[in-house]
């Protein structure tokens, strides 16, 4: 299990990162999102022990990673947004220096790279300079060094930028498969991706944790926002005063005329959607109102990522003074200086 507690990060007098603590379980794959300036890849950063914290533990497999930083990063796999590739060196040559620096047995070693360019598929341009790659397959490689050791705990941090659709395809089935044996922290922008391969997700922005459970649950929170479209052919006035006056229609949103005694509504639900359906068709049946479609709108996780984002945080009045006078023994040190600016 990895613990993350109360971590916090100033760059000068901006908190970047806001007091943030989570917990990823075994064998489960986390996602984590945000927009940029969010404060993801500077999270991700200090987890992995690249960038020191101002506040706050991290906790690697019972490790913490300031106190025991070696036996901490012996669990850590790390794919930074910019894969951390040599291009002078070739494929095989750069896998093997990494695999010195996690300290791989030399007996194991040759084993240990045949297999992550296996997952990978690059074994087909082991010989080649990473300079000549494509962007894809420099992203690919970057995946492998991640996998060298064969950590416990593996943060990804946009992993499939820069691979054709096959390629994308190929590496979300690695990541499922990983979690058999693998935790995982999964940051990407494209939402279908972590709804396809995430367990949980957490929201993040501006420094904050704005929502964290599992996909269905957030999508069930926001149920409230269901939008139901009908076609009907027939009386437009009828048929908006049958809709109007079903129970569990909270509004009805808009009406189009289509021409030809067809309407189009959307209606704004409240409640179970499937009994609503169900009563508004049997109304406009009897009504002699034909129905030529139905369909609703159901929350996904971009809806619920736009809302979280867009929602303003409450903050007491002692954090709101914090905000403006920060610490400056947090604020300043030799290795944060004022001007740095936060990664996405």
């Amino acid at each position: 299990m990895i613990t993350i507690d109360n971590l916090t990060k100033f760059y000068g007098n901006n908190r970047a990162v806001n007091h943030i603590s989570f917990t990823i379980n075994d064998n489960e794959i986390l996602g984590f999102l945000g927009p940029n300036g969010a404060g993801k890849s500077t999270t991700m950063n200090m987890i992995a022990g690249f960038l020191p914290m101002s506040d706050g533990t991290v906790n690697i497999c019972g490790s913490d990673i300031t106190k025991d930083p070696i036996k901490a990063k012996e669990n850590i796999g790390y794919l930074p947004e910019i894969p951390p590739v040599y291009p002078d060196m070739k494929v095989k040559e750069y896998l093997s220096f990494c695999a010195g620096l996690k300290r791989v047995p030399k007996g194991k070693r040759k084993d240990e790279i045949d297999r992550v360019m296996g997952l990978l598929k690059i074994k087909d341009v082991e010989g080649k300079l990473i300079r000549n790659l494509s962007k894809g397959y420099k992203q690919r490689v970057g995946i492998a060094q991640a996998l060298l050791g064969d950590p416990k705990f593996l943060i990804l941090d946009e992993p499939t930028v820069g691979l054709d659709p096959n390629q994308v395809a190929e590496v979300r089935a690695l990541i499922k498969s990983l979690k058999k044996d693998h935790s995982v922290i999964f940051s990407s922008h494209i939402l279908s991706e972590v709804s396809a391969v995430c367990d949980r997700v957490i929201i993040i922005n501006k420094g904050d944790i704005r929502a964290m459970d599992t996909i269905e649950n957030l999508e069930k929170s926001f149920a409230s926002s269901l939008v139901l479209h009908i076609k009907v052919k027939g009386d437009k006035t009828k048929a908006a005063s049958i809709i109007e006056m079903t129970k569990g229609v909270k509004e009805l949103l808009d009406i189009n005329d289509e021409g030809s005694s067809i309407y189009s509504f959307a209606v704004q639900l409240e409640g179970d959607s499937d009994e609503i359906r169900d009563s508004l068709m049997s109304q406009c049946i009897n009504s002699g109102i034909s129905i030529l479609e139905m369909y609703t709108d159901k929350p996904n996780l971009e809806n619920v990522f736009i809302e979280l984002i867009n929602r303003p945080v409450k903050r007491s009045g002692l954090e709101e003074l914090l905000e403006e006078t920060p610490d400056e023994s947090e604020g300043s040190s030799a290795e944060e200086p004022a001007e740095e600016k936060e990664e996405e």
